[in-house]
């Protein structure tokens, strides 16, 4: 029998024994002791898988059922509030852009107003530049016919009631 585990697995003689005594050790196998009958180590077997199964089955019911309730149940919880949390953040942020768009409408009014009178300003002081130009403008003729006055000489009466008549005229308009 050594022979042929020795041919079927390509060992010798003493690593079979060797892996032989480490197997009945492992297994906690007692070689002083009769082995029972297939039929009764099967049983033995079926016992101990029925009994690994109850186990699970116990531990499923005591433990894992009530944990995946409770995990359920948080979701659910979770899920439900993340939902009102969504709505809650989503009026809020509706009624932030309501208040939002009034403000930038009032804004834009109030600017619309500074425009409108920085319009009329800008065209009042267009006119009052053309105004003041013009009376610069006269202002440097009346300038101009005072010193031809002055520079005239005596003689020159007849200049200088052309150039007085000037000047009044200059000054009434």
């Amino acid at each position: 029998m050594v022979e042929k585990i020795c041919k079927r697995y390509s060992l010798k003689k003493s690593e079979v024994v060797k892996l032989a005594f480490g197997y009945i050790d492992k297994a906690h196998i007692n070689p002083s002791e009769a082995p029972e009958s297939v039929k009764s180590e099967l049983a033995k077997i079926n016992k101990r898988q029925d009994d690994i199964i109850r186990f699970i089955r116990h531990y499923e019911e005591e433990q894992l059922n009530p944990m995946i309730r409770t995990a359920n149940s948080i979701a659910v919880r979770f899920d439900t509030i993340g939902k009102s949390l969504e709505t809650l953040i989503l009026s809020q942020m509706e009624s932030s852009r309501e208040k939002q768009t009034a403000v930038l409408q009032k804004v834009s009014e109030q600017f619309g107003k500074h425009a409108d009178v920085i319009n009329q300003q800008g065209k009042q002081l267009t006119a009052l530049f053309q105004i003041h130009q013009r009376d610069y403008k006269k202002l440097l003729n009346l300038i101009q016919l005072y010193s031809e006055l002055s520079a005239c000489g005596m003689m020159d009466s007849k200049r200088k009631e052309n150039l007085k008549s000037e000047i009044t005229n200059l000054i009434n308009t």
